[in-house]
């Protein structure tokens, strides 16, 4: 069986990763949850690792400790926020969930991601710089308004988030 990581970042749209959980297993894949800590109050754990069948990991094992996850075929990074956006494209690997990405891309695995964001952080150089520099090394980003539109500050919506989108981006055989 396939395995899919699904990286999860601090957004209240991350309540709702259920859902990409569900299409990836819809699809066969055996998903494995990786939230950010910031997302982890957003989310019920317990139900999460229920339903995939997979502990959900936010933080490096101990040395000498095995690894409770197989390794991943592909990772989808949604919701990806602008911290995550900005420290990947950086190359930093101080959390579980960035040296996931990192490992990754040495990898050559893919990598779908959906940032989420309001309008004010979007227009950051630094946010817009890092999406570009992702996107040159192979990164299928999806971002812009025809994916999700962007919301004013303090003004979320979870309904409109393409969750479907993040599956298909991944390829011929494993579209939603």
């Amino acid at each position: 069986m396939t395995v899919l990581y699904v990286i999860a970042c601090g957004s209240p749209v991350a309540r709702d990763v259920g859902r990409l959980i569900t299409l990836g297993q819809k699809k066969n894949f055996n998903v494995c949850l990786v939230p950010t800590e910031s997302a982890r109050p957003f989310l019920d754990i317990p139900a999460l690792a229920e339903l995939t069948g997979n502990p959900v990991r936010s933080t490096f094992k101990h040395p000498g400790e095995p690894d409770l996850l197989p390794l991943p075929d592909a990772i989808i990074v949604a919701p990806a926020t602008v911290n995550t956006i900005n420290k990947w494209a950086a190359g930093a690997a101080d959390t579980l969930a960035l040296a996931l990405l990192i490992e990754a891309h040495g990898l050559g695995i893919p990598i779908v991601a959906v940032p989420y964001t309001n309008s004010a952080m979007a227009r950051h150089p630094a946010f817009q710089e890092s999406l570009v520099r992702l996107k040159s090394w192979g990164v299928r980003v999806l971002y812009g308004d025809e994916v999700v539109k962007l919301h004013p500050p303090r003004a979320a919506h979870r309904a409109d988030f393409p969750w479907h989108l993040a599956l298909r981006a991944l390829g011929e055989g494993w579209e939603a």
